[in-house]
């Protein structure tokens, strides 16, 4: 990778040390990492699992997120996919219903009740929990203080594999330097320094690097703290939104379905787009549906794709993209494809964050079209892999305070009013007003957009709060947004525990009530990522 002036900084300012060293016993992972008491007692809930014998080692691990995907929403999602095949819904199952071995996983942050996707996946990522709003740190942290990243700097499962010379992908239908995906590459004091534009001047002075900087620079920041991983190349496959994070701003630097009048944000004058393509002339950048129809994976080295300056698409809306985007279940597949081309192995991330943004938009429809969606995606990966030497990991960072109550019948359209066993009206309420089976606690309240199918629509509008009328109003078209009592500017996250769904090597792990954090150290055990880093080390 081409070493430019820039990058040589990002290097400095995310200097790192590692417990690697030159005798027989190297370590990857710094002693800060392995020696945190979350860390410890993960290892230790591992350990006391039981052994099957003969249980073969992943040569691939895939670890899909569907941001804000808690249990109603796998319940409701179940029943909706279900009821647009013509059953009634419930007796349906999504694709990781199928898994073998489910658990549950515990997501509050070190310090909050209700967390956040950049402590919860940094967790997943890590094996170590950390407060809300950082990424790639630890709870030693103090959020928003870039002097504090120093020295509590963790390691991600991503860049284990990156040591280890396995191939390596991230696909988000979020901006790709948003909190999720963000927390598989970078380290940052604040998941909202997207690019330089949002960073205070003081950390920009201190050296601080920005999430999208990171990213392009990934290949040789990890070349800095580890000297001797010959093996990394950079990440192969890098597929969601977030364009703006990456161009200048300078309407000259436009894309061709540029939705702002300047899409570009960075101050710097930065084309990271345009490192990207000289760090690596032999990659692949791409923006729009057929850029990404014309990747053939088989003579296709890597991939960035950037398909909207901001957030994709939600599910529904896709078709209304200027310029096209793939769905989730596509990128997965092409991601795959391009990754499987190594022989040692791969790991790719795959999340579906708009989930997460159709909750907060208070759109049930959204939110649930985006995890059909997802399960699809799923369903793609295990078509597209040998199952036997992959493990498959489906899970959340987090849930939403997204309800299905109400005792409607069974078969009673999911996005629909309550109608009662034995009843063929909609049931009324003591206000004598009907009402929904989905509902939410909180948010921005009820919306009647008819056809509209971007649930971002809603931050237009003032709240409408309370109560409302449903009788003349289709509350099972894409534009309705359900009622809710709790007046906010946007829904919020629920502190609920979330599903951990595992097929392939080493699912076995993800069995009973954990810690989020387990989920690294189940992957990690699953597919060796520590023990094969440290033989790329010593080699």
């Amino acid at each position: 990778m081409k070493v430019t002036p820039a990058i040589l900084a990002s290097a400095a300012a995310l200097a790192f040390t590692s417990t690697a060293c030159a005798d027989d016993d190297i370590k990857v992972l710094p002693a800060h990492q392995t020696n945190n008491p979350w860390f410890t007692e993960a290892v230790a809930t591992i350990e006391a699992q039981p052994k099957l014998a003969g249980n073969k080692k992943a040569k691939n691990v895939i670890l899909f997120v569907g941001d804000g995907m808690g249990v109603s929403t796998v319940t409701a999602a179940r029943i909706l996919e279900g009821q647009m095949k013509g059953m009634q819904g419930e007796e349906n199952q999504l694709s990781f219903d199928m898994f073998p071995f489910t658990g549950m996983a515990k997501t509050y942050n070190v310090d909050a009740q209700t967390p956040d996707s950049a402590g919860t996946m940094t967790a997943m990522m890590t094996g170590v929990k950390t407060d809300v709003g950082v990424i790639g740190v630890d709870e030693n942290i103090v959020r928003g203080d870039c002097s504090t990243v120093a020295g509590n700097e963790l390691v991600t499962a991503l860049e284990l594999a990156e040591i280890a010379g396995m191939s390596t992908g991230v696909v988000s239908t979020a901006r790709i330097t948003h909190a999720t995906p963000a927390a598989t590459y970078s380290s940052s004091a604040d998941r909202n320094w997207e690019d330089i534009s949002d960073m205070p001047a003081e950390a920009v002075a201190a050296g601080c690097v920005d999430i999208a900087a990171q990213l392009v620079g990934f290949e040789t920041l990890l070349k800095s703290r580890y000297p001797t991983a010959s093996k990394v190349n950079g990440i192969e496959v890098v597929m969601g939104g977030g364009r703006r994070h990456f161009l200048p701003k300078d309407a000259a630097f436009n894309s061709l379905d540029a939705v702002s009048s300047t899409e570009g944000d960075r101050t710097d004058g930065r084309d990271l787009t345009a490192e990207w393509k000289a760090a690596y002339p032999n990659g692949t950048y791409v923006f729009d549906q057929a850029g990404f129809d014309a990747i053939d994976p088989a003579r296709t080295e890597r991939v960035f794709g950037l398909f909207n300056e901001s957030h994709m698409q939600y599910e529904a809306d896709r078709g209304n993209d200027i310029a096209g985007e793939p769905s989730l279940s596509a990128m997965t597949t092409k991601a795959i494809d391009v990754l499987d081309n190594n022989k040692k192995g791969f790991f790719l991330m795959v999340e579906s964050g708009r989930i997460d943004h159709g909750h907060h938009a208070g759109s049930a429809y959204n939110a649930l079209t985006d995890t059909i969606e997802f399960a699809k995606a799923v369903q793609a990966a295990v078509a597209s892999v040998d199952m036997s030497e992959t493990l498959i990991l489906v899970t959340a960072d987090h849930s939403h305070v997204f309800t299905i109550a109400g005792y409607p019948k069974r078969g009673n359209p999911i996005l629909g009013k309550v109608v009662r066993v034995g009843a063929e009206t909609p049931a009324l309420a003591k206000d004598g007003l009907p009402y929904t089976t989905l509902g939410y606690t909180n948010g921005r309240g009820f919306r009647d957009l008819g056809n509209e199918t971007n649930a971002d629509a809603t931050y237009g509008l003032p709240n409408v709060n309370g109560r409302v009328d449903l009788t003349a109003v289709d509350t099972e078209i894409s534009g309705f947004h359900q009622e809710t009592m709790v007046p906010l500017s946007s829904e919020t996250h629920a502190g609920e525990d979330v599903a951990v769904y595992g097929q392939g090597p080493g699912a076995h792990l993800v069995s009973g009530t954990n810690e989020q954090n387990i989920v690294f150290h189940v992957m990690d055990r699953a597919a060796n990522l520590e023990e094969k880093a440290a033989d790329a080390l010593d080699d």
